[in-house]
């Protein structure tokens, strides 16, 4: 476990949020993604996920508040206020939906760890895209501070994403 996540609780950390890992792979920081919109944090903070298993798990419990109908993203709104977004890939709109499977559906309660999509990796890449997945907090400026990790392997439900409430 990385540092940040065995610090000493001191008052107001009652409030902190964990968002764990949805795609197991190897963790870089948000500002290594070759897209503008991601690395520089217009869409929140985050991390960059390298993926080596075509699959995506819900990073926390709470409800699926978007899916695209390209289905390379979803949204999830964790019971805390979290707002989490999961990008598949860079691009990858462009496919409309093909190589993506969705296994959840827009308002459906959710728990760390259940399955939302699969993804075809090697698919994804023949057709010419970067399957770097980004994990973004979406409304980080409810956070005093958005602490992540990178350039370690992260399996499924790794700690990734500390948030400590203002």
């Amino acid at each position: 476990m990385l540092s940040i996540f065995k610090k000493k609780r001191t008052a107001g950390t009652d409030k902190d949020i964990t968002i764990l890992s949805p795609i197991e792979g190897e963790a870089v920081s948000i500002k290594e993604v070759n897209d503008p919109a991601f690395s520089g944090e217009a869409l929140g903070k985050g991390i960059g996920i390298k993926p080596n298993v075509g699959r995506v798990v819900a990073p926390i419990d709470g409800k699926i508040a978007v899916i695209f109908g390209t289905k390379h993203a979803i949204s999830i709104v964790s019971k805390s206020g979290a707002e989490i977004l999961i990008h598949v890939g860079i691009d990858t709109v462009n496919l409309k939906g093909k190589y993506f499977k969705c296994y959840v559906n827009v308002d459906d309660e959710v728990k760390a760890g259940d399955l939302l999509e699969e993804f075809d990796i090697s698919k994804i890449k023949e057709a010419g895209y970067d399957t770097i997945s980004m994990v973004t907090i979406t409304n980080t400026n409810d956070y005093a501070e958005v602490q992540t990790i990178s350039g370690k392997y992260v399996n499924e439900l790794d700690k990734i994403i500390k948030l400590i409430k203002k």
